[in-house]
Protein backbone atom coordinates (compact mmCIF):
# COMPACT_ATOMS: atom_id res chain seq x y z
CA UNK A 1 0.00 0.00 0.00
CA UNK A 2 2.97 2.52 1.05
CA UNK A 3 4.78 1.26 -2.17
CA UNK A 4 1.58 2.05 -4.06
CA UNK A 5 0.92 5.60 -2.53
CA UNK A 6 4.67 6.17 -3.62
CA UNK A 7 4.61 5.36 -7.07
CA UNK A 8 1.49 7.39 -7.25
CA UNK A 9 3.62 10.52 -5.62
CA UNK A 10 6.37 9.96 -8.11
CA UNK A 11 4.19 9.60 -11.16
CA UNK A 12 2.52 12.62 -10.27
CA UNK A 13 5.36 14.94 -9.67
CA UNK A 14 6.86 13.44 -12.85
CA UNK A 15 3.93 14.73 -15.04
CA UNK A 16 3.79 17.79 -12.99
CA UNK A 17 7.20 18.91 -14.10
CA UNK A 18 6.40 17.87 -17.28
CA UNK A 19 3.96 20.20 -17.77
CA UNK A 20 5.46 22.93 -16.18
CA UNK A 21 8.77 22.78 -18.28
CA UNK A 22 6.59 22.33 -21.22
CA UNK A 23 4.61 25.64 -20.49
CA UNK A 24 8.44 27.43 -19.93
CA UNK A 25 9.85 25.95 -22.60
CA UNK A 26 7.34 26.80 -25.22
CA UNK A 27 7.00 30.23 -23.64
CA UNK A 28 10.59 31.42 -22.63
CA UNK A 29 12.37 29.66 -24.64
CA UNK A 30 14.88 26.11 -23.12
CA UNK A 31 17.68 28.62 -22.30
CA UNK A 32 15.88 30.77 -20.12
CA UNK A 33 13.87 28.72 -18.25
CA UNK A 34 14.93 28.63 -14.87
CA UNK A 35 15.32 25.02 -12.90
CA UNK A 36 14.06 27.51 -9.80
CA UNK A 37 11.17 28.85 -10.65
CA UNK A 38 10.04 25.82 -12.96
CA UNK A 39 10.18 23.45 -9.87
CA UNK A 40 8.83 26.28 -7.38
CA UNK A 41 6.00 26.49 -9.07
CA UNK A 42 4.37 23.20 -8.77
CA UNK A 43 6.01 23.27 -5.40
CA UNK A 44 8.75 20.95 -5.68
CA UNK A 45 12.68 21.54 -5.63
CA UNK A 46 15.58 20.74 -7.30
CA UNK A 47 16.13 17.38 -6.13
CA UNK A 48 12.42 16.22 -7.85
CA UNK A 49 13.64 17.28 -11.25
CA UNK A 50 17.21 14.86 -10.57
CA UNK A 51 15.49 12.31 -9.56
CA UNK A 52 13.04 12.38 -12.24
CA UNK A 53 15.01 13.17 -15.21
CA UNK A 54 18.87 13.99 -13.92
CA UNK A 55 19.20 17.42 -15.39
CA UNK A 56 17.61 19.82 -17.90
CA UNK A 57 18.05 18.32 -20.74
CA UNK A 58 16.60 15.11 -19.97
CA UNK A 59 13.74 17.01 -18.67
CA UNK A 60 13.61 18.32 -22.55
CA UNK A 61 13.83 14.61 -23.97
CA UNK A 62 10.94 14.43 -21.64
CA UNK A 63 9.02 16.96 -23.15
CA UNK A 64 9.88 16.21 -26.41
CA UNK A 65 8.66 12.19 -25.64
CA UNK A 66 5.28 13.82 -24.73
CA UNK A 67 4.65 15.92 -27.78
CA UNK A 68 6.27 14.09 -29.96
CA UNK A 69 3.64 11.09 -29.10
CA UNK A 70 0.99 13.91 -29.71
CA UNK A 71 2.40 15.10 -33.04
CA UNK A 72 2.27 11.10 -34.35
CA UNK A 73 -1.23 10.78 -33.01
CA UNK A 74 -2.43 13.88 -34.74
CA UNK A 75 -1.18 12.48 -38.00
CA UNK A 76 -1.90 8.81 -37.69
CA UNK A 77 -5.77 10.16 -37.60
CA UNK A 78 -5.06 12.40 -40.87
CA UNK A 79 -3.18 9.49 -42.56
CA UNK A 80 -6.14 7.58 -41.70
CA UNK A 81 -8.93 9.84 -42.89
CA UNK A 82 -7.16 10.39 -46.70
CA UNK A 83 -9.32 8.33 -49.14
CA UNK A 84 -6.40 6.69 -50.45
CA UNK A 85 -3.40 5.49 -49.51
CA UNK A 86 -1.52 7.69 -51.63
CA UNK A 87 -2.90 10.70 -50.20
CA UNK A 88 -2.67 9.79 -47.28
CA UNK A 89 1.09 9.57 -47.15
CA UNK A 90 0.93 13.35 -48.68
CA UNK A 91 -1.26 14.41 -46.73
CA UNK A 92 0.82 12.83 -43.00
CA UNK A 93 3.58 14.95 -44.86
CA UNK A 94 2.08 18.19 -45.47
CA UNK A 95 0.44 18.05 -41.57
CA UNK A 96 3.81 17.55 -40.35
CA UNK A 97 5.56 20.46 -42.01
CA UNK A 98 2.15 23.00 -41.21
CA UNK A 99 2.81 21.61 -37.39
CA UNK A 100 5.70 24.59 -37.30
CA UNK A 101 3.50 27.21 -37.05
CA UNK A 102 2.47 25.91 -33.95
CA UNK A 103 4.16 28.06 -31.53
CA UNK A 104 4.63 25.09 -29.33
CA UNK A 105 6.05 22.63 -31.57
CA UNK A 106 8.36 25.31 -33.74
CA UNK A 107 10.07 26.61 -30.37
CA UNK A 108 10.03 23.69 -28.39
CA UNK A 109 10.74 20.41 -31.11
CA UNK A 110 12.00 22.53 -34.19
CA UNK A 111 14.12 25.46 -32.73
CA UNK A 112 15.33 24.41 -29.24
CA UNK A 113 15.22 20.44 -29.32
CA UNK A 114 17.75 20.29 -32.22
CA UNK A 115 20.45 22.93 -30.79
CA UNK A 116 20.59 21.10 -27.46
CA UNK A 117 20.03 17.74 -28.70
CA UNK A 118 21.05 17.05 -32.05
CA UNK A 119 19.99 16.01 -35.46
CA UNK A 120 15.75 15.73 -35.08
CA UNK A 121 16.46 12.49 -37.59
CA UNK A 122 18.27 10.58 -35.07
CA UNK A 123 15.32 10.89 -32.10
CA UNK A 124 13.85 7.92 -30.79
CA UNK A 125 10.47 8.55 -32.21
CA UNK A 126 11.46 9.00 -35.49
CA UNK A 127 12.25 5.46 -36.19
CA UNK A 128 8.73 4.84 -35.41
CA UNK A 129 7.59 7.51 -38.12
CA UNK A 130 10.27 5.91 -40.47
CA UNK A 131 8.38 2.22 -40.06
CA UNK A 132 5.00 4.00 -40.94
CA UNK A 133 6.12 5.52 -44.04
CA UNK A 134 8.19 2.68 -45.15
CA UNK A 135 5.31 0.14 -44.72
CA UNK A 136 3.22 2.45 -46.45
CA UNK A 137 5.66 2.99 -49.67
CA UNK A 138 6.15 -0.80 -49.47
CA UNK A 139 1.80 -1.41 -49.79
CA UNK A 140 2.10 1.31 -52.69
CA UNK A 141 4.62 -0.32 -54.92
CA UNK A 142 2.46 -3.58 -54.24
CA UNK A 143 -0.58 -1.74 -55.42
CA UNK A 144 1.63 -0.63 -58.53
CA UNK A 145 0.96 3.49 -57.65
CA UNK A 146 4.56 3.98 -56.40
CA UNK A 147 7.79 2.84 -58.87
CA UNK A 148 9.39 -0.24 -57.52
CA UNK A 149 12.51 1.95 -55.57
CA UNK A 150 14.45 0.63 -52.51
CA UNK A 151 11.83 0.96 -49.54
CA UNK A 152 14.40 1.98 -47.07
CA UNK A 153 15.98 5.04 -49.25
CA UNK A 154 12.53 6.26 -50.36
CA UNK A 155 11.01 6.47 -46.76
CA UNK A 156 14.20 8.27 -45.61
CA UNK A 157 14.25 10.19 -48.04
CA UNK A 158 10.58 11.44 -47.77
CA UNK A 159 10.75 11.78 -43.92
CA UNK A 160 14.02 13.43 -44.06
CA UNK A 161 12.17 16.07 -47.28
CA UNK A 162 9.23 17.03 -44.39
CA UNK A 163 11.73 17.21 -41.43
CA UNK A 164 13.91 19.56 -43.32
CA UNK A 165 10.92 21.66 -44.88
CA UNK A 166 9.40 21.88 -41.45
CA UNK A 167 13.11 22.89 -39.68
CA UNK A 168 13.19 25.52 -42.60
CA UNK A 169 9.52 27.04 -41.93
CA UNK A 170 10.05 26.85 -38.11
CA UNK A 171 13.24 29.05 -38.41
CA UNK A 172 12.30 31.49 -41.32
CA UNK A 173 11.35 35.21 -40.72
CA UNK A 174 7.59 34.58 -41.71
CA UNK A 175 6.54 31.20 -41.20
CA UNK A 176 3.37 31.61 -43.03
CA UNK A 177 5.13 32.85 -46.24
CA UNK A 178 7.19 30.20 -46.34
CA UNK A 179 4.81 27.26 -45.66
CA UNK A 180 3.25 26.88 -48.96
CA UNK A 181 5.93 26.69 -50.71
CA UNK A 182 7.28 24.21 -48.62
CA UNK A 183 4.37 22.13 -48.35
CA UNK A 184 4.06 22.28 -52.43
CA UNK A 185 7.72 21.57 -53.44
CA UNK A 186 7.40 18.65 -51.07
CA UNK A 187 4.16 17.24 -52.75
CA UNK A 188 5.80 17.56 -56.02
CA UNK A 189 9.25 15.81 -54.86
CA UNK A 190 7.18 12.53 -53.64
CA UNK A 191 5.15 12.92 -57.24
CA UNK A 192 8.25 11.42 -58.39
CA UNK A 193 7.64 8.46 -56.71
CA UNK A 194 4.44 7.85 -59.02
CA UNK A 195 4.36 5.03 -61.26
CA UNK A 196 1.58 6.74 -63.33
CA UNK A 197 3.01 10.38 -63.95
CA UNK A 198 -0.78 11.51 -64.54
CA UNK A 199 -1.75 11.03 -60.95
CA UNK A 200 0.70 13.69 -59.91
CA UNK A 201 -1.99 15.79 -60.67
CA UNK A 202 -3.53 15.67 -57.08
CA UNK A 203 0.12 16.43 -55.53
CA UNK A 204 0.37 20.15 -56.48
CA UNK A 205 -2.66 21.24 -53.92
CA UNK A 206 -1.36 23.69 -51.48
CA UNK A 207 -2.52 24.46 -47.83
CA UNK A 208 -4.73 27.35 -47.47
Amino acid sequence: MVEGKRAAAMAENRSQLIRAARKAFATQGYADASMDELTASVGLTRGALYHNFEDKKGLLWAVIEQIDGEMAERLRAIREQAPTLWQGLLAEGSAYIEMALDPEIQRIMLLDGPAVLGDPSKWPGENACLDITMRTIRSLIDEKVVKPVDVEAAGRLLNGAALSAALWVAAADDPKAVLNKAVDAFRQLASGLLLDAKCSVETSASPA
